[in-house]
């Protein structure tokens, strides 16, 4: 799906964006291989471009509650006291609301935008990164390394960047694979809503929105995005289940 996204320009058949008024709503053939939508652009061709808008948002979306909820955690792990009451009932606060719900609030008060909804995403996931960075810095500060460096008078940021991040950063890295997934269905719940990538440019949740008012004439318009998102969360899925397996220091045999 990556490699689909970033050759989409060499991969496409066609512009995902022109309108062929001779060949609307085709159903898949030779020529055609997803068929046409309703003013006669081709959905292959889409569906390859709407790679592009899914997984930049995926992936920055994750960077952002990353870049936000892990430096938050390693201060309320690290520092705990008056630091740590404070970073977590903000967390548990925002945690009160649903994800989805919040994403799409966020998004409709910025404005529609597929920059504005990667910046609702991440902000409605970074909870997620400060309640697992902080669970992993309250078991890695208490190990000897991070005593003796502290006994020996490193500072709190030595500590904090060469031994306790380091020492947490699997299960992170771990879990921003999975919420890669869960951004991917977010975004495009929110173009489905109008709220994210704005037309022409094409993206899997925007095709879904236009293709429910032609189920009945022209089913491939929806079956396509679909699957494409579909296959696409499933991949990341199984990515992070594959990270996880082989992060594990248990021994299975």
């Amino acid at each position: 799906f990556v490699l689909v996204a970033i050759l989409a320009p060499v991969l496409a058949p066609y512009s995902p964006s022109q309108p062929d008024f001779l060949a609307v709503r085709q159903a898949p053939s030779a020529e055609y291989r997803f068929g046409t939508d309703e003013i006669g652009r081709d959905v292959l061709s889409r569906v390859l471009f709407g790679a592009r808008a899914s997984l930049i948002a995926g992936v920055i979306s994750v960077a952002i509650a990353m870049g936000v909820g892990v430096p938050l955690g390693l201060a309320a792990g690290y520092f705990r006291g008056a630091t740590d009451e404070l970073i977590m009932r903000v967390t548990d606060a925002v945690l009160a609301f649903p994800f989805l719900i919040l994403a799409i609030a966020m998004a409709a008060a910025l404005g529609p935008s597929l920059t504005n909804a990667m910046i609702a995403i991440g902000i409605a996931t970074t909870p997620t990164f400060v309640r697992l960075t902080r669970a992993q810095v309250l078991a890695v500060a208490s190990e000897e390394y991070v005593q003796a460096a502290r006994a020996l008078g490193a500072s709190d940021g030595r500590i904090l960047l060469r031994h306790v991040l380091p020492n947490s950063f699997t299960p992170l890295l771990v879990q921003g694979t999975l919420t890669i997934a869960q951004a991917i269905i977010a975004e495009s719940a929110l173009s489905f809503l109008g709220l994210g990538v704005q037309p022409p440019t094409p993206s899997w949740g925007g095709m879904l929105n236009t293709a429910k008012n032609f189920l009945v004439q022209a089913p491939w318009m929806a079956v396509y995005p679909g699957l494409s998102i579909f296959f696409t969360v499933l991949a990341f899925n199984l990515f992070g289940d594959g990270l996880r397996d082989a992060f594990d220091p248990r021994d299975d045999d």
